[in-house]
């Protein structure tokens, strides 16, 4: 199934990230910079990606933007499909476990056994993305609430202080977002874990790391039942 997106749409918030790869126009770059619009919700699954309109908005070859989307591609946050074009993926329920698969073995274990689980800097931005979720439902806004659990999952993971897992979860949440994309409530799903996400930093900033990293698993366990609930009606 894809979900039509008008490409005009979906490109025209890449202008924004064009200052991400301005210094340098470097594939890995232009990655980083379209991986970015999926994390924060600006793509959305089943978007064309005509490399003319992404040399154009990004400013850079269309030699680097090829590059830089085969390493989507080969991330999963892209699909090359034959005779048509680069798309942001749409995925399905396998790809749901394998990323809940990964998620389970690396936050829990960042939250207990985090170089930076004391760090008060790091365990801020904890506090921060509750707030901006927060904040973000007391406007109504739930695909900023949507953010703002990215940036909170982001930051449990920053608790490792390592810039390998820090990577590996910005590809991780990129096809988070994605799924989240797919859902047809996002209020309904969201807005229960702004305790959850408050009670995780309440428990790391106690020093509660044990029970901080079993409520992570609970959680993304909890989680990973309803997103495959919901995309059984899909």
């Amino acid at each position: 199934m894809t979900i039509a997106d008008p490409a005009g749409a979906a490109l025209a918030s890449l202008t924004g990230a064009r200052a991400l790869v301005a210094r340098t126009s470097t594939a890995e770059r232009v990655a980083d910079a379209v991986r970015n619009e999926v994390v924060e919700g600006r793509l959305r699954p089943g978007g064309r990606l005509p490399e003319q309109a992404l040399s154009h908005a990004l400013g850079v070859s269309r030699n680097t933007v090829r590059e830089a989307l085969s390493q989507l591609v080969a991330e999963r946050v892209l699909v090359r499909e034959p005779n048509r074009g680069v798309f942001v993926a749409v995925p399905d329920a396998e790809a749901v476990r394998d990323v809940y698969r990964a998620r389970l073995l690396i936050e829990p274990a960042a939250v207990r056994e985090g170089e930076r689980a004391d760090d008060p800097e790091a365990v801020g931005r904890l506090r921060a993305a509750v707030r901006e979720g927060r904040e973000a439902a007391a406007r109504d806004d739930w695909p900023g609430v949507a953010g703002a659990n990215q940036h909170f999952h982001r930051a449990l993971v920053g608790l490792a202080g390592s810039a390998r897992l820090d990577q590996q979860m910005g590809l991780l949440l990129a096809e988070m977002r994605l799924v989240f994309h797919r859902m047809t409530s996002v209020r309904e799903f969201h807005e229960p874990y702004l305790d959850g996400n408050d009670a995780i930093t309440r428990l790391v900033e106690s020093g509660e790391r044990e029970r901080a990293a079993a409520e992570v698993a609970s959680y993304l366990r909890t989680a990973e039942a309803q997103i495959l609930a919901a995309f059984a009606n899909l």
